[in-house]
């Protein structure tokens, strides 16, 4: 079977299933624990990209399971594709901040809306980096130095964040 390029959500899985077999509920909940902070995948992504990895000989169905639970395992096929997309230069990063793009049309707000988006994306932020910086700690705990490397970008991210959000104009 020929080798097809994988796009990041389907790396993404691949590199999960590493660990073992998993279901789509339990890539899912994977991918929140060990990527979330700086990565999101949404359900219906991961449930779109499974099929698809599937057709492409990257993972394999195994028995359902309990409620019709499939759990799905990469094969030696996904694990090329996998190494591949590794080497594979990350090309830009697509920044996309509905704070930010909101704040560019700050002009169109009230000072009551403006105050509101800010505290909101204070309260975010501010969880967030909480979260970020546990998670990272818990990574060194158990030793992955890639993990928590990751991690740190989530908690740099909601730092500065948090650092922009003080110097934005607020009338």
């Amino acid at each position: 079977m020929p080798d097809f390029q994988i796009n990041p959500t389907a790396a993404a899985l691949l590199g999960l299933l590493h660990e073992g077999p998993m279901t789509g509920g339990q890539l899912m909940a994977a991918a929140e624990r060990r990527l979330g902070p700086y990565w999101s995948m949404t359900r219906s992504q991961v449930y779109r990209e499974l099929p698809v990895l599937a057709e492409m000989g990257y993972v394999r169905l195994g028995k359902p399971g309990p409620r019709s639970s499939q759990p799905y395992a990469i094969t030696a096929s996904g694990k090329r594709a996998f190494g591949r997309w590794l080497t594979e230069s990350p090309g830009r990063d697509a920044l996309r901040n509905p704070v930010a793009l909101r704040v560019a049309f700050g002009q169109q707000h009230s000072t009551e809306q403006l105050q509101t988006l800010y505290t909101t994306a204070n309260q975010y932020h501010s969880e967030a980096l909480a979260m970020a910086k546990e998670q990272a700690k818990e990574a060194k705990k158990n030793d992955d130095s890639y993990g928590a490397a990751a991690l740190e970008f989530a908690v740099a991210y909601h730092k500065a964040a948090l650092t922009w959000l003080k110097t934005v104009p607020s009338e």
